[in-house]
């Protein structure tokens, strides 16, 4: 057996984690994991081989019986498993989610934190009072149609026109499949309107919107105007174009006029209650719930002590954790609305004959997370502490401070876009297996939960969260660091890896309603 000397020798000491007194696993913390015969300091000597992340049996578990993490109930045994054992994937059954007619409805209402004043940002101030972190031109468009078009269109602006607006940070076109050969009246299709109708008005694009469209297509492009805009529409089968030729120049020529205007736009310094911060994970493993996430939690709660707006999204992963978070509710209407989301979602999921065990992807298991619900318990330490003030339905706009529930898909990609068009302006964004996840919309900073990823991805990582797991910082300082981190991004002062590579996620509707 490799006792704890013999570790020393190699370089490490054999570690574990264990979240709460009530668990009765642990996971292993030591990179690429301990053999079998691996003594720990408490006197756990392991059977079998266990991979970095994964669980190991602290005490005897019967077949039947619960295993706990994080002092909750992540799965019950299907077999004995000794002390010492793997506790994989085979061995557990997924537990069957929280009743959402038998939820606690703001019983626990957290106490205000305390205010937390003088912190600000330079960003740039809107119209309607709203602070963007960068200044962008958007260009939305009303069908897929004319996303090529478009891309032509950006390509000459940025060659002939940006170098004349130097304080433009850049144009995006809000290109989608969406707009045409779609049941455009189905009650879900307010889902991805809505979205597109919330993204033309993300603080970063500075409330000058402008639309392309084609002009046959289901999804008229004036609805994505805002209400009281006459003009802005840029629509390729007028008859005024003669040619390919005409419509990039009425495209030209629209997006000049709004380059005009956020030309003129400066970075000045605002306070933090202005920022609009969504959180997010992906690629998540089994230190997510005891490094990033909580790092972002503590983050999360500073920024509502400063009177900011914080939205975490991902509704299978909140499902199984929804009865810790209805008691959090500020008000019973929002613990309801709470459970109008999950609702949704658990029917939406039945009618594809699928349902939230269908979450964890490959990757989540090779990280050591077995169950949906273990992922969720670890998924909702993300939003801190803070009562939950508000909900969001996909695709709506933001009009509240403080710890908001934006619903949303897991999937990186359609979530991120439906917190860019709920108003985020910065996105914190949290991974265990690591991806080169960005946003060109909004600066994205990636904290990775691992030392060894961080280390591994050095230019693709701004934070590791992994010293939480081997003792060189806290929660607390890495939530510190964080938020800092989050002000300097905010400023423009610091670049987070994904905007220096210039490497970016498209924009994914998501589309419940019926394809025609």
């Amino acid at each position: 057996m490799l006792a704890e000397a013999d570790m020393k020798t190699m370089g490490e000491v054999p570690r574990t984690i264990r979240v709460h007194e009530a668990d009765n696993v642990a996971i292993v913390v030591n990179a690429f994991g301990l053999p079998a015969g691996t003594v720990f300091p408490d006197g756990l000597v392991l059977r079998e081989f266990v991979p970095q992340g994964h669980k190991v049996a602290l005490a005897d578990i019967a077949a039947g019986e619960a295993v706990r993490r994080y002092g909750e109930v992540i799965g019950t045994a299907r077999e004995d498993i000794p002390r010492g054992a793997w506790v994989e994937e085979s061995r557990m059954r997924t537990p069957p989610a929280p009743a959402l007619d038998a939820l606690e409805l703001a019983t626990r209402v957290p106490a205000p934190l305390p205010p937390l004043d003088g912190y600000t940002f330079e960003g740039y101030r809107n119209p309607d009072g709203s602070v963007g972190t960068r200044n962008i031109l958007a260009i939305s468009t009303s069908v897929q149609c004319v996303a090529g078009t478009l891309d032509v269109a950006i390509r000459r602006i940025r060659e002939e026109l940006l170098p004349r607006y130097p304080n433009v940070d850049d144009v995006v076109g809000l290109t989608h499949a969406y707009g045409c050969g779609v049941a455009i009246n189905a009650p879900e299709a307010a889902i991805p309107i809505r979205t597109l109708q919330s993204l033309a008005r993300n603080p970063n694009f500075g409330g000058e919107v402008m639309v392309v469209g084609l002009g046959c297509e289901k999804l008229v492009a004036e609805r994505l105007l805002p209400d009281g805009q006459t003009e802005g529409v840029v629509r390729l089968q007028d008859e005024r174009h003669q040619g390919f030729g005409m419509m990039l120049d009425s495209i030209m020529a629209m997006a000049e006029a709004r380059l005009e205007v956020l030309n003129r736009r400066r970075r000045e310094t605002c306070p933090a209650s202005d920022l609009v911060v969504g959180l997010q994970c992906g690629g998540s493993d089994a230190f997510s719930g005891v490094t990033a996430n909580p790092a972002l939690g503590f983050a999360a709660d500073l920024l509502v002590r400063c009177g900011a707006t914080v939205l975490f999204s991902e509704v299978t992963e909140v499902r199984d954790a929804i009865h810790l978070l209805t008691p959090r509710a500020e008000t019973e209407e929002v613990a309801r609305a709470l459970i109008r989301e999950m609702a949704w979602y658990d029917a939406y999921l039945a009618r594809g004959e699928a349902d939230r065990s269908a979450n964890p992807s490959p990757g989540n298991k090779k990280g050591g997370l077995n169950t949906i619900v273990e992922k969720a318990l670890g998924s909702v330490a993300k939003s801190g502490t803070s009562a939950i003030r508000g909900v969001l339905a996909p695709g709506e706009r933001v009009r509240q401070k403080g710890l908001i529930f934006a619903a949303t898909p897991a999937s990186d990609f359609v979530c991120g876009t439906l917190q860019l068009a709920s108003g985020i302006t910065l996105q914190v964004f949290s991974t265990g297996r690591g991806t080169p996840y960005g946003l060109k919309q909004a600066p994205v900073i990636k904290v990775a939960t691992r030392t060894e990823l961080s280390e591994r991805w050095s230019d693709l990582i701004d934070l590791d969260a992994g010293r939480i797991a081997t003792g060189k910082a806290t929660i607390e300082e890495m939530g510190w660091e964080l938020f800092r981190l989050i002000l300097d991004v905010a400023s423009g002062r610091r670049k987070p890896w994904s905007d220096h590579w210039g490497l970016y996620n498209d924009l994914t509707l998501f589309n419940p309603a019926p394809v025609t």
